[in-house]
């Protein structure tokens, strides 16, 4: 029997983590964003939730500015009457669009974004946008051959106990990194909670047979439709971790 986040499992740098999906007692829609790095900028940062958003912050200032300080510091999700995730500083613009359906509003929010300018990666902008109604899409904005910006758009239904996936990386660890590819990726969510959730995707992000360990963050959200202005958030950082 597979595990139930094989797809996770199978990709040795999958870069930042998406996930939407619903909880198997049906009561509560799910949110996961999940950063790895490779580079000391990339890994000198941790979540944390700062009012209504769940944002990255710096764990070393000057580590951090070897990167690319704004591409690696931005709110990475955002709560409201719809709960926006991304993995840059799109996630307002998406959080804010006005549309009547949640590609309508990716399009809408996405519509002055473009893939990373961080050559020769050119990681992609990936973001998605959750509903309280049960409705959601994701959107992958990433480098066409050309050099223009290749916009894909994916409508999402969520089931109890199922989720989707999508991540910045294909999943090899290689040099340029390849970006994701296809359809979003299916995973069975088994946890009841918000902490049972992330524990288990931190613990699928732990590398198999592979001297390197990529992880860097993770955050999970539970929304009760019954209670959405409560919701439940746990999120761990590897540098707060003695056993990481």
């Amino acid at each position: 029997m597979s595990h139930p986040l094989e797809a996770l499992r199978r990709m040795e740098y999958p870069g930042r983590v998406i996930v939407l999906g619903r909880d198997p007692s049906d009561e509560c829609d799910v949110v996961v964003y999940a950063i790895t790095g490779r580079s000391p900028s990339s890994q000198a940062r941790r979540l944390e939730q700062a009012g209504k958003a769940i944002v990255t912050k710096p764990t070393d200032p000057e580590v951090l500015k070897t990167g690319n300080p704004d591409l690696l510091v931005y709110p990475a999700v955002c709560f409201g009457d719809r709960l926006a995730v991304s993995n840059g500083k799109q996630t307002e613009d998406v959080a804010r669009a006005e549309a009547g359906h949640p590609v309508a509003a990716l399009e809408a929010g996405l519509r002055n974004w473009s893939f990373e300018p961080d050559a020769p990666i050119f990681t992609p902008r990936i973001s998605g946008l959750l509903w309280l109604d049960g409705r959601a899409a994701f959107s992958v904005i990433k480098r066409a051959a050309d050099g223009t910006a290749r916009r894909l758009y994916f409508e999402s239904m969520l089931r109890p106990g199922n989720a989707e996936m999508i991540a910045t990386y294909a999943g090899p660890n290689q040099n340029p990194l390849p970006a994701f590819r296809g359809e979003p990726l299916p995973l069975t969510l088994a946890e009841g909670t918000a902490r049972a959730t992330v524990e288990a995707f931190y613990e699928a992000l732990r590398p198999e047979n592979r001297p390197e360990d990529f992880r860097v963050a993770a955050a999970c959200v539970f929304i009760s439709r019954n209670d959405p202005d409560r919701p439940m958030v746990a999120i761990i950082n590897r540098n707060e971790r003695k056993n990481a």
